[in-house]
């Protein structure tokens, strides 16, 4: 059985490092691919729960096959609300990466979501989590510290980034690509001086506040991972299940057939 509280804790301590954590999205909501995930020596893995297929209650499944191969399950919750913390985290996520965050304040109320009193307002209950009460006593100190995990995704958030990275408890930010360049009015213009110009000031930021900065690369690359590690990027989402499975299916026929 995995040692969900050991794994966080290896996991936070190579952010705190500034030493590379890779990771990657699940949105196809079967527990096979779960399990495929889950033995590909991610430290982590994020089921997309804001723009994939998948349900609170498929979550119980989809964790334990990633927990098969020791990798961490994480939910990106729809929204940063108190109910889709709470499902997640009582499903057995590890970590929650929160969508659209645009202040502090917003992030502090999703931490305290995400903590069972005293150091938050989440509900305490027997879950999946703590396999509904056998292992309740051990699990009150993970209550008190998943992974929190804060997208950067649009020019609000950017004006407010210094107060964001000041909240304590968060462990990670994450540059959205696709929604920041779209706020910007230039969807998918990585290359853009502006979208260019307002990552490198997030990163920047980060790294005055001494806080892990990621960015999602979204093709299936070790080339532009190794590059946003010499960046500095250290919380690195590597593709997605489907994105996976698409281009490994259409590489037949990128050439000639025989």
């Amino acid at each position: 059985m995995m040692n969900r509280l050991l794994k966080i804790e290896e996991i936070r301590a190579r952010l705190q490092a500034r030493e590379a954590s890779i990771g990657s999205w699940m949105q196809i909501p079967d527990s096979s691919v779960a399990e495929i995930m889950g033995s590909c020596r991610f430290d982590w893995v994020a089921v997309d729960m804001e723009h994939g297929a998948i349900s609170h209650h498929q979550l119980p499944n989809i964790f334990r096959a990633l927990e098969l191969g020791n990798t961490l399950p994480m939910a990106r919750i729809a929204e940063g609300s108190p109910r889709d913390c709470k499902q997640a985290l009582d499903a057995g996520a590890g970590g929650i990466i929160v969508p659209m965050i645009e202040d502090a304040r917003q992030l502090i109320v999703v931490r305290d979501a995400c903590r069972w009193p005293p150091g938050g307002t989440r509900g305490v209950a027997f879950s999946r989590a703590n396999l509904f009460g056998k292992n309740f006593e051990s699990y009150v100190k993970e209550a008190q510290s998943p992974l929190l995990v804060a997208m950067i995704e649009n020019t609000r958030a950017l004006e407010n980034i210094e107060e964001i990275l000041s909240v304590d408890g968060l462990d990670a930010i994450l540059i959205g690509p696709y929604d920041l360049s779209a706020s910007l009015g230039l969807t998918g213009h990585f290359d853009h001086q502006d979208v260019a110009a307002a990552m490198a000031h997030i990163l920047s930021s980060a790294k005055k506040a001494k806080v892990a900065a990621g960015i999602h690369v979204v093709d299936p690359s070790m080339i532009e991972v190794n590059a946003r590690i010499k960046e500095g990027y250290s919380f690195l989402p590597y593709s997605i299940d489907t994105v996976i499975l698409r281009q490994g299916a259409e590489e037949p026929l990128r050439g000639e057939l025989l």
